[in-house]
């Protein structure tokens, strides 16, 4: 099981919760025409978080499997990080025992950003 957060567009949700919850169960449907990991199909605000957010959590679909053999203390592993790209979603999927900093980094980055961010793992806060 996975510590599970979700960064969208704003401007393509809904404004209350119950409608955004809503949106949500269609999304993770995975029901849009493409692969889920093509970063290009996104938002170019998304895209930029994204960009970002590689930087603290790594692809795990992306990285060279060297970096791995020469990671002694698992600093890399443990940071490896699931994406799946929507059209209006980045989906995420860390590692337990990196929950507390995903939360921090997503959270800043979608500040920074300007695009919305679901705590679908924790309280289910929605910013």
């Amino acid at each position: 099981m996975s510590y599970d957060l979700m960064v969208f567009d704003k401007e393509q949700t809904p404004n209350n919760k119950e409608a955004f919850l809503q949106w949500y169960d269609e999304q993770t449907k995975w029901a849009e025409p493409h692969d889920y990991a093509t970063i290009t199909v996104t938002t170019p605000a998304l895209q930029k978080w994204y960009q970002d957010m590689v930087e603290h959590f790594p692809n795990m679909n992306l990285v060279d499997e060297e970096l791995l053999d020469e990671d002694e203390d698992n600093e890399l592993e443990s940071h490896l990080t699931e994406y799946s790209i929507g059209y209006a979603i980045i989906y995420t999927a860390f590692a337990w025992s990196v929950a507390d900093k995903a939360y921090s980094t997503m959270k800043e980055l979608a500040k920074k950003h300007g695009v919305g961010f679901f705590d679908v793992s924790g309280e289910g806060e929605i910013f």
